[in-house]
């Protein structure tokens, strides 16, 4: 199990999850830490309810149960002792530690002015593995690039939760940045990392492989720091996961306008799902990304279809590739 989440778990649940077969081990992506409920976890696609033993069944009867006191010190470490130091992460409802692995938060939610505050009482923990899966865009990304390959197309990927967004963003960044045969000499890559899952950022400096010409910006809401990435570092190829809001959608503008290359995620099974929500209808009406990447996850691996916008049309760019997303 990865270090870095082994030892902000309690004592009872580290000794559950250290009895799980090693294949299980291997591919773990969630582990639900619920009070007074089953213990979960999701590996390769499954779920199963692991007992003190580390025995698997898909049935919750015979489930470890974490006590109060263990979720208590779960947020206690979470939060470094201290609750107010992480208002913003908890108003959000996540917290991003360190290797990029984020982790969800339910429970009590304190308002202000008819706004969440912070979560209370937080007694439901989704910790989400992030893991590198170095070429896993390699058959993507000359799809994306432009007619003279001289750049990208403005690009965005889409799909449900976890089915590989942002393994697959993260993956085109190191690529776009390194250079390509395809894309000889790479190109400055500037990345907003709201939620500091593309780059995993420790105090600014990036634990995944972007390379070499990539700049972050951590931890910053995205339409602020696109503004600030477009002012600051000059990118030529500008990178934000799962754009949402109104501001996000003008953020994308503005940058397009200043002839910035945009890759950007957003939820959704295809383009009519996505074009509903109004931050991105006006982006989609406009024609302004010339590619969209649909995800499909099956297993341990996920099939990439990249389409163009040829015209007022959609069609196939080029055969589908089905990539493999290997785990560590």
């Amino acid at each position: 199990m990865n270090d870095s989440i082994h030892d902000l778990l309690p004592p009872g649940i580290q000794a559950v999850l250290s009895k799980l077969p090693g294949e299980v081990v291997r591919t773990l992506e969630e582990i639900r830490i619920r009070e007074g409920r089953p213990l979960e976890i999701l590996y390769g696609s499954r779920h199963g309810f692991p007992d003190a033993f580390g025995r698997l069944s898909p049935f919750p009867e015979q489930a470890y149960i974490p006590s109060r006191e263990e979720c208590v010190r779960l947020l206690d470490v979470l939060t470094r002792h201290s609750l107010y130091s992480f208002e913003e992460e908890l108003r959000r409802g996540y917290i991003t530690v360190a290797g990029g692995h984020r982790i969800g938060l339910a429970g009590r939610a304190v308002l202000e002015g008819g706004k969440v505050k912070m979560l209370k009482d937080v007694t439901s923990f989704n910790i989400r593995y992030a893991r590198q899966v170095k070429g896993c865009g390699g058959r993507v990304l000359p799809q994306l690039l432009d007619r003279d390959a001289t750049t990208v197309h403005h690009t965005l990927v889409l799909s449900p939760p976890q089915q590989g967004k942002t393994t697959l963003v993260r993956d085109l960044v190191r690529l776009i940045s390194e250079g390509t045969r395809e894309l000889p000499g790479g190109r400055k890559v500037g990345v907003v990392d709201e939620r500091s899952e593309i780059a995993a950022c420790v105090r600014g400096v990036p634990t995944f492989d972007l390379g070499p010409r990539t700049d972050v910006l951590d931890g910053c809401p995205k339409a602020e720091g696109m503004m600030m990435m477009i002012r600051s570092m000059s990118p030529e190829v500008l990178v934000v996961d799962e754009i949402g809001t109104l501001q996000d959608a003008e953020a994308v503008w503005e940058a397009m306008n200043a002839g910035i290359r945009v890759i950007a995620t957003a939820h959704g099974r295809d383009l009519e799902e996505s074009g509903g929500r109004p931050a991105l209808r006006k982006l989609l009406q406009e024609g302004i990304f010339r590619r969209f990447v649909q995800l499909t996850r099956q297993g341990e691996r996920f099939d990439a279809r990249v389409k163009e916008l040829a015209g007022p049309r959609l069609r196939q760019a080029r055969a589908p590739d089905e990539l493999e997303v290997r785990r560590c």
